[in-house]
């Protein structure tokens, strides 16, 4: 065996060893042509030449979505299998990917590393700061293939598309009705609880939602209407 001087740990070919040692010494002898980003393994070169070539060699045998690195399908099975490995010890939260829960930890640590350029806002996620952008860009990536809607964010999307298909996923455990939204639903349970949280500071009076506390701050904070008839022009 072949023994590294600085950590110890064995390997069997001598090959191996020279690899390991230049996590110490920093070479990187293999360089792409494309870019010319340099690497200190040929799998880790070979896996970064898949996103100039779009090569995605590795399927799903689940529902047949392709990838670039053996490692994101691993991941992506998860989401089949339901299989959560990576445990917060905080708060015992589970997660499927090492990202993720790195991620959420941030939350405890109130570590927010990326920071948005034209606002100053922060966010502990990349994926939270590439959202925010598209409120300074305007893009919209997201199209319905029923109505053409575009929209920033896949959940607004995917909230949308029930308005074609109907589906009401969120069920009120008292009564039964159904709903498309979860805001829609937990309002809708105040009705049986009798809770109103939200509260107007002038004359402490107490609503479900914050649109009917807005809509009733107008008559302490102004005596105009702001809805007008254009037949008629009353307020």
């Amino acid at each position: 065996t072949h023994k590294c001087g600085e950590c110890g740990k064995e390997f069997r070919r001598l090959s191996g060893l020279k690899r390991h040692m230049r996590s110490y010494t920093g070479k990187r002898p293999l360089r792409c042509e494309d870019c010319s980003k340099q690497y200190s393994r040929l799998c880790n070169l070979k896996r970064h030449m898949r996103t100039h070539t779009g090569e995605r060699p590795y399927k799903c045998d689940k529902c047949s979505k392709q990838f670039s690195d053996q490692g994101n399908m691993k991941s992506h099975m998860r989401t089949h299998t339901d299989e959560k490995p990576f445990k917060c010890e905080e708060c015992g939260k589970q997660f499927g990917r090492m990202y993720h829960l790195k991620s959420h930890m941030r939350t405890y640590a109130g570590e927010k590393p990326y920071k948005c350029e034209e606002c100053s806002k922060q966010f502990s996620v990349l994926g939270g700061l590439k959202i925010h952008m598209r409120t300074h860009t305007g893009e919209k990536p997201y199209r319905c293939d029923e109505c053409s809607k575009q929209f920033s964010k896949m959940c607004s999307l995917q909230k949308h598309m029930r308005t074609h298909t109907g589906e009401k996923p969120y069920r009120c455990e008292e009564c039964g009705r159904q709903f498309s939204r979860l805001c829609n639903l937990k309002s809708h349970v105040m009705t049986h609880t009798g809770e109103k949280p939200y509260q107007c500071k002038e004359c402490s009076r107490s609503f479900r939602t914050s649109g009917n506390l807005r809509r009733h701050m107008r008559t302490h904070t102004t005596r105009v209407k702001p809805y007008l008839c254009e037949e008629c022009s009353k307020t």
